[in-house]
């Protein structure tokens, strides 16, 4: 299993906005598409300072060739829609991408 991990910041004035987007257009977008191989997502948010609202999004996927079939063979480049673009004050160019190497749930 790997996650996709990634980080892009609004000004707090768009935070509800692009939360709207990820959760209404982006994800659903994801999994609608023919993505054999995407197990989903989590979104996090946080309040980073006075002016800024971070998120992380992390997909997963069964394997880094699932991520290749997604994002195509510069699978770390950032998978930024126009719309998000449009709300995000800054975002990370690059996505990271771990194995997942245990998971618990208590």
């Amino acid at each position: 299993m790997i996650d996709r991990i990634w980080h892009g910041w609004t000004t707090r004035e768009n935070a509800d906005e692009y939360e709207r987007l990820l959760r209404e257009e982006i994800l659903p977008s994801f999994a609608d598409a023919d993505n054999d191989g995407y197990r989903g997502a989590r979104i996090l948010r946080r309040e980073a300072d006075a002016d800024e609202v971070e998120f992380v999004t992390i997909l997963r996927f069964d394997s880094v060739e699932s991520v290749k079939r997604f994002a195509g063979e510069e699978y770390r480049d950032a998978h930024v829609p126009d719309a998000a673009r449009e709300v995000l004050k800054r975002y990370d160019d690059r996505a990271r991408h771990y194995e997942v190497r245990e998971e618990r749930e208590y």
